[in-house]
């Protein structure tokens, strides 16, 4: 199983953001994004022209080291940046913590950094935002969504698909914390069903996710006897 996630970065160490607040389209894109080598610096970015951006303009933010421009795609000035990265951001996404790939061009704004990434699982995404909370970098997510449900997984406790997927995005989006982070009503509006749906969903993946565990158990019980 794999899950697609788009979400926020923010903190005041990311790279590039003071380089986007400093534009008139207030963006940038990246095709090199964090958590690629625990030592990697270099950022491919590509600036609308109408930014009228110059390399010695680049080259005079402090975290920016050294400038190559690599001259025009779709469009758009692109430069190769070597930046120096501040030493909270290079802990909190040491790429050996994390399994995820990119999927999109991530785009720098004044807000931070908005990723689209592929992680193997939702815990490897949880992975990355407890990390980040660490290191007091925000991580805000805009939306998550399961490659398909395994099928072997959903046949292994008797799950319908369905169900699986309900109980896979409750997870995720923190229903089952205490206080909880969503709304029945919330997830309903994800998964495009009403919320007595939603509710009845979980409720029986949750009753045969009981009933699979306990038969299990009675079953090792029976042959340890």
């Amino acid at each position: 199983m794999t899950v697609t996630t788009e979400f926020l970065i923010s903190s005041p160490s990311l790279p590039l953001v003071r380089l986007a607040e400093s534009l008139p389209s207030n963006q940038v894109e990246s095709v090199h994004g964090l958590c690629l080598e625990r030592d990697s610096r270099v950022f491919v970015i590509y600036v609308d022209p109408s930014d009228d951006l110059t390399e010695a303009e680049l080259s005079a933010f402090d975290e920016v080291v050294d400038v190559t421009p690599l001259g025009r795609a779709s469009g758009r000035e692109v430069y190769q940046l070597t930046v120096e990265l501040e030493d909270v951001v290079s802990e909190a996404f040491a790429p050996e913590r994390f399994t995820a790939a990119q999927m999109e061009p991530t785009v720098v704004t004044p807000e931070g950094w908005y990723e689209k990434k592929l992680f193997e699982s939702f815990d490897a995404f949880r992975g990355l935002t407890d990390r980040c909370a660490q290191y007091d970098i925000s991580v805000e997510l805009i939306s998550i969504a399961q490659s398909g449900p395994s099928s072997d997984d959903s046949a292994r406790f008797g799950l319908t698909d369905r169900q699986h997927e309900a109980l896979t995005l409750a997870l995720s989006r923190g229903y089952f914390e205490s206080p909880r982070q969503v709304t029945t009503e919330e997830l309903a509006q994800e998964m495009d069903i009403s919320q007595p749906s939603m509710s009845n969903l979980i409720r029986r993946a949750e009753r045969q996710l009981l009933t699979s565990a306990l038969d299990s158990q009675a079953h090792l019980n029976t042959l340890s006897g």
